[in-house]
């Protein structure tokens, strides 16, 4: 039966294989099945899903993070005002950490409803509908500098058009101890303040 996966947003896709211009296979996911329908994952390979719901393939590497270190920044994640409007992603040896902007999604849904004459509960499926609109971006990573001692450091992303990279914030300890006080900063203007570690 050939491979297919549904993501978050109830989107099913097929993985499809095609030949790249040296005769080697190429693994793609497409909504409407192309090419040769593959009939079980590439051996080495696991199906991911990022923070927009894009699927693809993905070399199978074993996690070096431990669960309660992902069990941290997941908490702390959670005690923000909006939870829903982050994303959590495991990798290998770090978590990134990815941000829906907020566009004025309840200003904007409240006069629209407000506007038409809508009940609050259709008002609420508007933001709905605004929230499914906005994309996640990556916005802070925490990745394991040092394996025995657990010791990782925090970054942020930097998007000026000449950096577009992952910048050092100058925070570094266990993730129990790193995750909350970093993860509180977001959305914040004291965040994008560079080597902020010693305020910790």
């Amino acid at each position: 039966m050939p491979v297919t996966y549904t993501n978050r947003k109830g989107v099913t896709y097929h993985l499809c294989q095609s030949t790249t211009k040296t005769g080697k296979p190429r693994y793609v996911f497409a909504r409407e099945p192309r090419g040769a329908p593959v009939e079980q994952i590439p051996a080495g390979f696991r199906i991911s899903e990022s923070a927009n719901g894009r699927v693809m393939l993905e070399r199978d590497r074993p996690s070096l993070l431990l669960p309660g270190e992902i069990a941290a920044v997941e908490a702390a994640i959670s005690r923000r005002s909006r939870p829903q409007d982050y994303h959590v992603a495991v990798k290998h040896d770090q978590i990134v950490v990815s941000e829906r902007p907020d566009i004025g999604g309840d200003d904007l849904a409240s006069r629209m409803g407000a506007s038409l004459g809508l009940p609050a509960v259709f008002t609420a499926q508007i933001r709905s509908v605004i929230d499914s609109q906005r994309s996640f971006m990556p916005v802070l990573r925490f990745w394991l500098a040092d394996r025995e001692r657990r010791i990782f450091s925090a970054e942020r992303w930097c998007s000026l058009g000449s950096i577009d990279d992952w910048i050092d914030v100058g925070v570094s300890g266990p993730l129990a101890q790193i995750a909350g006080p970093t993860v509180a900063r977001l959305g914040d203007d004291a965040f994008y303040e560079p080597f902020w570690g010693e305020e910790l």
